[in-house]
């Protein structure tokens, strides 16, 4: 079929991607990018011969998609692997450029080549959570009436950024960040591929750099090759061989890119494993991914923040100086900004993970708000309220107040709760820490009311 004339940044006809062509200069990530599914390195839960996604591609009977991973785990290589495997239409838009009138004129594409040759158009939408409620909303119609096949891919939580009407529509699939072994064999590929590779030069990788790459790479196949093609152009010897050391890769990279990103799934993840592993009492795993947040460059109040919480809610009354020692922490870092303010995290890191563990104040708070919730909100006694003039002490308001310090041991039994729910106890104490004194106070006090409001009761006479 010949080539459209008309030009459209969006559009990729079958036949360039049969014969990919690129420029002898492209980068070696672009050069290396498998054109098969026998190329494919990882996601075997996928592109494998008996995966069920293989076999849907393969027979040309593909619903719409949502390709889910991190970067450099295959998803636009995946697209172009289906653009070459099916015999429909394929379009290709870009989130970061596309509006919604490019995805209208995809859409007159799609309906004209239904139209004049019956063939259905796969429209393939990278970083897909980059478009706006509207956007996304201007596709919807055309996937679910089948005039166009979507296909998403995203580096983000499909739950969180794609419409739910539209993700109803899609099927996700999760493609997973490399193992070490799987970059090792993509790095040994480039080696010895003289054609698309690194094969045609004289270049020796030793074993201790190859480690410090795939430790670099992170799971991320494209950040392996960008970085060793760095390295190939700084380790060049006198004699014109390559020899690429530990020491070239930390030259050539500079700094780890740490992977993560402040807005989106990571930023919960990680917060998520910081609270639980400091609940967990494991002060070694929080003080890991509290390194982690920081280094990746999460704002440090948003953790300080966490740390009040998990002062409260997981060490509460067992250690009362938990608290403070995390809004200290707080003031430290708007005192001293960062990276100096990253230590006082630390330290209150390290210490709510050591500290005994309550959360009594937490399940206390949450057994009082159902009952609030749930049961009448009865006025306050009368004894409990405050009679600042003549008409309210004239209405008892304040009468028969019981002032605690004028009792033995600064304690006297009242009753402080509405009607409906004097004697229910919300509050109790573990034996952990300092609860385990509140205990012991405690039921000497709630036995002393138990039996008052036993001689309290009425009697009944029996005839």
């Amino acid at each position: 079929m010949a080539k459209e004339t008309q030009s459209s940044f969006f559009e990729v006809e079958e036949s360039e991607l049969l014969e990919p062509t690129l420029e002898p200069n492209a980068p070696l990530a672009a050069r290396m990018r498998p054109r098969t599914f026998d190329e494919f390195v990882g996601q075997g839960h996928l592109t494998g011969p008996d995966a069920a996604l293989r076999r849907m591609i393969e027979s040309d009977r593909l619903g719409s998609i949502i390709l889910w991973g991190p970067p450099g785990v295959g998803k636009t290589t995946l697209a172009e692997v289906i653009a070459r495997k099916t015999r429909a239409h394929f379009a290709r838009v870009s989130a970061t450029s596309a509006g919604v009138a490019d995805l209208r004129r995809v859409v007159e594409e799609a309906r004209r080549f239904r139209k004049a040759n019956g063939r259905r158009t796969i429209l393939f939408i990278d970083e897909i959570h980059r478009f706006n409620k509207a956007q996304q909303d201007a596709i919807l119609p055309v996937v679910e009436n089948g005039t166009v096949v979507l296909i998403g891919a995203t580096t983000e939580n499909p739950s969180f950024e794609v419409n739910a009407a539209l993700l109803s529509r899609a099927r996700v699939y999760t493609m997973n960040a490399l193992s070490d072994e799987e970059l090792k064999l993509v790095v040994q590929r480039v080696l010895v591929d003289e054609e698309r590779g690194l094969g045609k030069f004289s270049l020796e990788l030793t074993p201790e750099a190859e480690e410090v790459l795939i430790t670099f790479a992170n799971g991320d196949a494209r950040t392996a090759l960008n970085l060793l093609e760095m390295a190939v152009a700084i380790g060049e010897t006198p004699e014109g061989r390559v020899v690429i050391t530990s020491a070239t890769l930390e030259n050539a990279a500079q700094r780890r890119t740490l992977l993560y990103d402040k807005g989106g799934e990571q930023h919960y993840d990680l917060i998520s494993a910081l609270h639980k592993t400091i609940r967990g009492s494991d002060p070694d795993a929080a003080l890991y991914w509290l390194v982690r947040m920081l280094e990746g460059g999460e704002e440090p109040l948003f953790v300080a923040r966490r740390l009040v919480r998990a002062a409260s809610e997981d060490v509460g009354l067992a250690d009362p100086h938990a608290l403070v020692l995390a809004m200290a922490a707080q003031q430290a870092v708007q005192f001293l900004g960062m990276p100096e303010g990253a230590l006082a995290l630390a330290q209150c890191v390290t210490y709510l993970s050591t500290a005994p563990k309550s959360n009594r104040l937490y399940s206390a708070y949450n057994r009082v708000k159902s009952d609030v919730m749930s049961t009448r909100n009865d006025p306050v006694p009368l004894h409990l309220r405050n009679a600042p003039t003549k008409l309210m002490k004239q209405l008892d308001y304040g009468k028969g107040y019981k002032y605690a310090h004028d009792y033995e041991e600064g304690y006297v039994y009242q009753p402080n709760l509405p009607e409906a729910l004097e004697g229910k106890h919300y509050y109790e104490p573990t034996e952990r820490g300092y609860e385990k004194e509140l205990g012991e106070r405690l039921n000497h006090w709630r036995n002393q009311a138990d039996e008052t409001r036993r001689k309290q009761e009425p009697t009944t006479t029996v005839n």
